[in-house]
């Protein structure tokens, strides 16, 4: 009769852990599903960098590309460049936008968010573009910005550092909300810690300068303003100075202009196009 019980017993604790275990094992699996989707969602395997120019080392290739990842996955979006030596002569915007087309990147799906950085080496034109979301933080001016900062690095050859920085941007550009300067004085750190700074400083010298007590005797208090007055007024010329200043014409490298535009395929875009 004991045995029977302690069977029983047994029996009943085997079936608890027995449930317990296809639980933890079932749980296990859709997590893995999840981690598989978001992986798959995230194009966390696609390349980034396409450097068929060959201006880059696979050491450079592989840092930019982990930047690139990181930096994009933040504002969920793909962070490409793209180097050509164009030996058909396209145009470098429909360089870019067959790309577009052709390749489907995007963070969140395939033609998804998507900034583009295009270097066409036969005509040294850059091209940037932003799709989807990155249409709508990476605007035209926006664009213009990025491309004018990194035009003097791709003239003189250092590659490498344009497309650090043009990653460093687009990511900072991105995590303002459209419309707003991004290069506003006021969003800048140092500024703002300044600024608190001197703030701090009057206030803590106005506490300091009424808490020494008011003076009440000034130079009027001894004055006898009946006979005061001016004596005598006298004016001495005495040379007269002219300054020339000469007006320094803009000799940053590379040209600028157009836009955005639509691909082939119908996706709308961002632009902002030069040469270096």
């Amino acid at each position: 009769m004991i045995v029977r019980n302690y069977r029983a017993g047994w029996n009943k604790h085997l079936g608890v852990i027995t449930a317990i275990l296809l639980l933890m094992v079932s749980l296990s699996g859709g997590f893995t599903l999840l981690a598989g989707t978001a992986e798959a969602a995230g194009g966390t395997d696609n390349p980034l960098i396409y450097d068929e120019a060959g201006l880059l080392s696979e050491a450079d290739v592989a840092a930019l590309t982990q930047m690139a990842r990181s930096y994009g996955a933040e504002r969920e979006t793909d962070i490409i460049v793209y180097t050509t030596n164009n030996p058909e002569g396209e145009d470098v915007v429909k360089l870019t936008e067959d790309f577009y087309d052709e390749r489907a990147p995007g963070y969140d799906k395939a033609h998804g968010n998507t900034v583009m950085l295009t270097l066409d080496m036969m005509n040294r034109d850059i091209y940037l573009a932003g799709f989807y979301k990155a249409e709508d933080y990476l605007d035209d001016g926006r664009l213009d910005k990025i491309r004018n900062h990194i035009t003097p690095m791709l003239s003189s050859g250092d590659y490498r550092q344009a497309f650090e920085e043009y990653i460093l941007t687009a990511h900072r550009y991105m995590g303002f909300k459209p419309g707003v300067n991004p290069d506003n004085i006021l969003f800048n750190g140092w500024f703002q810690l300044g600024a608190a700074l001197v703030i701090g400083a009057v206030a803590v010298g106005a506490m300091a300068y009424r808490s020494g007590g008011r003076v009440t005797v000034s130079g009027a208090t001894y004055e006898d303003r009946g006979k005061s007055g001016i004596l005598g007024r006298q004016d001495q010329y005495l040379r007269t100075t002219v300054t020339k200043t000469k007006i320094q014409k803009s000799s940053s490298g590379g040209s600028g202009g157009g836009g955005g535009g639509r691909t082939g395929g119908g996706h709308s875009h961002s632009g902002s196009r030069g040469s270096f």
